[in-house]
């Protein structure tokens, strides 16, 4: 038993082979779990709870699944299923966390985040990050039809990969300042985040308290979890 972490594993049918990996896990070591915390972008992309993909709903039902076997399941929506709603809480059995919060695990308080929040030197991110969590623009946006949302998130996401080619690796990692003040904010000693695609475990200084910073693994390849019990947070990878 202990508490499970993932993040980034941006399933979708261009990667079936993910997806069959992280089915794989929730029907099976994913059960030794106490909590499992999915901390964002679990999808590639997610259109609104009217519009799922086919190719998630085995993903839904094995969520489902892993609930009944008595594993609590908190998600947390990252930058790519942000539009991730309650409709898909109830039909996967999954509790939506709020970005960031404190939770108590292995006897330390942890700030939980996805950890775009944190990547504020990347301006004009932050501006769409913004807008785009606002009631009114969410509501217009799944006002449009399935096509045309299809087709946004398309353009989207080029966008996005042309503009990564073009920005400074610092840009596209977290702010330490930023870091630092939200733990502050938040009374936390430990910070446990993905997004970046940079899976570590740092050491850093908050009100000259020694505090930690673990960065999740992305899945590309492989199947990647953070396990964290006895006051020990130890990664793995497996297929």
């Amino acid at each position: 038993m202990g508490d499970y972490f993932i993040a980034d594993l941006h399933l979708g049918p261009q990667r079936p082979h993910l997806t069959d990996i992280f089915l794989g896990f929730l029907n099976n070591r994913a059960r030794h779990a106490g909590r499992l915390f999915i901390l964002g972008d679990l999808f590639e992309y997610w259109l609104g709870d009217d519009a799922i993909h086919p190719h998630y709903q085995p993903v839904i039902d094995a969520l489902n699944k892993l609930g009944s076997h008595g594993v609590t399941i908190f998600f947390m929506r990252g930058n790519r299923d942000f539009l991730l709603g309650e409709q898909f809480a109830r039909l996967a059995g999954v509790t939506l966390l709020d970005d960031p919060c404190v939770v108590n695990v292995a006897g330390e308080t942890t700030l939980l985040s996805h950890g775009d929040i944190f990547c504020s030197d990347d301006i004009g991110y932050q501006q769409f990050r913004e807008l785009s969590r606002t009631p009114q623009w969410q509501t217009e946006f799944l006002a449009k039809s399935i096509e045309e949302r299809k087709i946004f998130a398309e353009q989207a996401r080029s966008a996005s990969r042309d503009a990564t080619r073009n920005k400074s690796d610092s840009i596209m990692d977290v702010n330490l300042q930023t870091v630092v003040k939200s733990m502050q904010t938040h009374h936390a000693s430990r910070l446990i985040h993905g997004h970046t695609h940079r899976p570590g475990q740092h050491t850093l200084k908050v009100d000259n308290r020694s505090c930690q910073r673990i960065v999740l693994a992305d899945w590309r390849e492989n199947g990647h979890l953070l396990i964290c019990n006895d006051h020990h947070c130890t990664p793995e990878a497996f297929k």
